[in-house]
């Protein structure tokens, strides 16, 4: 939120019930009526992160044309369109006007590596770091007189873990870290042969996707996509030989699939909307993937050498997964943190509950994996990795996970079962940092 600076109006991000983005509103104190002032496009994720200008005529804010694709825009409080300030693409967290109203400071990872502290001139113009804040900077505040500045400084370490599985025959259940780095390490997949691991890391600087053995070793960096996410959701074919995966553009995502070997990847779909979490058919004629194209998140497919895609879900859809005989369709419904799980026939019929009463972190990733017998899941509500089985549609614990949970929510069941690899926050700290005398 934000208030203007003669108090009188409180800006704030918010939906009405129904909607589905988020909208910018201007409350008036006085009458406490919302007006709203600047509304997404149809592309938009969302609008957020509202801030006055110093003389209270104008608002920044940030426009989110996709997951992790952002940047900021002006409007004047007086009406009209906004108009285009930055042009990266880039994760923003955090923006904050100069005292004299010249300059916008923020926190964006544009260098394509850690996120810093940048500013931008407010009449146009290519932004310039900071020489302070140069390392997991966020959320930048400046002093009314200019003298001070405070930021947060965060660190964020995601590792993957591997744990027995229901088909685990009586091995040790105590947690292995698998895959590991100082970043991000996300989204793993097994091969179907169990012999390789498909993740996601940002150990380089952008988030790409990756290989490596099953024990964790021989690691290689499959994607150099370089974009804000330039991999994600990688998802094996059924016979091994290419992977299909998610990567953000400057406006939009879309789903390319690239040899598990190596080479350049291959773009499916070229809509000016967002694709999104693609999986395979279990014969792989089809690519799954979820899509805003028509105005709401669904399941559609597409043949996976390229051609026209289908729309399979009516009544919205998210992340899916087909059952191993291919009979069936699991699915989540939205990008909402805390979701159930639904299943609908793939000749087509009416959906229904897949697991009942279980909330699952439904997040843009794929927290479970549809088994022969049942349904391995991340159960956010219980904390912990739990199986469904289909005979006595019985929910039993497998594990509790420790540390701050999962990030992301993706597990992977080997395709013996005797496995389930998850991800773990292992460090998350953050820190105030004050800059005194600070010149801009």
């Amino acid at each position: 939120m934000s208030w203007s600076p003669d108090g009188k109006y409180l800006a704030f991000p918010d939906r009405e019930l129904g909607e589905k983005q988020f909208s910018i509103f201007l409350l008036s104190i006085a009458t406490l009526k919302p007006h709203r002032l600047v509304s997404p496009s149809a592309l938009d994720f969302y609008v957020d992160q509202p801030r006055f200008s110093p003389e209270g005529k104008t608002l920044a804010f940030v426009r989110s044309g996709g997951f992790a694709v952002q940047d900021i825009y002006l409007v004047s409080l007086a009406g009209g369109e906004p108009w285009r300030l930055t042009f990266d693409g880039r994760w923003i967290w955090g923006l904050n006007w100069t005292p004299d109203g010249k300059y916008i400071l923020y926190s964006s990872d544009r260098n394509r590596g850690t996120d810093c502290l940048w500013k931008v001139p407010v009449s146009g113009g290519e932004p310039e770091r900071l020489p302070v804040g140069e390392d997991n900077a966020y959320g930048p505040a400046i002093s009314p007189d200019g003298r001070r500045l405070a930021y947060s400084q965060k660190y964020w370490e995601t590792n993957i873990y591997r744990i027995a599985g229901p088909c685990s025959g009586g091995l040790a259940g105590t947690p292995l870290k698998l895959i590991s780095s100082s970043r991000a390490q996300t989204a793993p997949q097994y091969s179907p042969d169990g012999r390789k691991i498909a993740f996601v890391s940002n150990r380089t600087g952008s988030y790409e996707v990756w290989v490596c053995d099953s024990d964790g070793s021989n690691t290689m960096q499959l994607t150099s996509m370089g974009g804000t996410l330039g991999g994600g959701n990688p998802h094996w074919s059924p016979d091994g030989r290419e992977i299909a995966f998610d990567a953000r553009g400057e406006r939009n995502s879309d789903i390319y699939v690239i040899s598990s070997d190596g080479g350049p990847p291959r773009r499916l779909t070229t809509d000016p909307s967002h694709e999104m979490v693609p999986t395979w058919s279990h014969d792989g004629r089809w690519i799954y993937f979820a899509s805003n194209r028509t105005g709401s998140w669904q399941v559609w497919k597409m043949p996976a050498k390229g051609g026209r895609a289908v729309q399979v879900t009516q009544h919205g859809g998210f992340a899916a997964l087909e059952s191993v005989d291919g009979n069936s369709l699991y699915y989540s419904k939205s990008l909402d943190v805390l979701g159930s799980l639904w299943k609908v026939p793939v000749g087509g019929g009416e959906e229904e509950p897949a697991i009942p009463a279980a909330k699952l972190y439904t997040d843009l990733m794929v927290p479970w994996a549809v088994l022969e017998d049942g349904i391995c899941f991340n159960n956010e509500e219980t904390r912990a990795l739990e199986f469904f089985d289909f005979a006595t549609r019985r929910i039993t614990r497998k594990a509790s996970r420790e540390g701050s949970g999962p990030w992301g929510g993706t597990i992977s069941v080997s395709p013996d079962g005797r496995w389930i690899l998850y991800c773990q926050v292992d460090r998350n700290e953050e820190d105030i940092m004050l800059v005194e005398n600070f010149r801009w």
